[in-house]
């Protein structure tokens, strides 16, 4: 279990493009590793009209320090997993002034 109320244990992924054989590539989404972490949801809305409505829910992932250009410290364009739920790593930024803890901001969308 971990500390301050970081009880989510949550996957990092980071994408890799690969050549999909026709000239172009493709993401593929590989995990770096685990991070405990406290999820608090900010906002949520629906997006889209009729069949292709989306529910987007904003959240401010927090986990513990690491500094910039360490491997475990999050960026964005990865993502976090928990379990099928993905969110997307719009902004990371230092949660105190010690950089004891980072804010990862994201976005979780689910078609609905």
């Amino acid at each position: 279990m971990a500390a301050s109320g970081m009880n989510v244990r949550l996957a990092l992924e980071t994408s890799d493009r690969q050549p999909d054989g026709m000239g172009g590539h493709r993401l593929v989404w590989r995990q770096l590793g685990w991070i405990w972490a406290r999820m608090d949801a900010r906002s949520g809305r629906e997006q889209g009209m009729g069949a292709g409505m989306v529910s987007v829910v904003q959240w401010r992932i927090t986990t513990r320090g690491a500094p910039v250009g360490d491997p475990r410290r999050p960026r964005p364009g990865q993502r976090l997993r928990l379990g099928q739920r993905l969110f997307l790593i719009e902004a990371v930024a230092e949660a105190d002034a010690l950089g004891r803890s980072l804010d990862c901001f994201a976005r979780e969308e689910d078609l609905t």
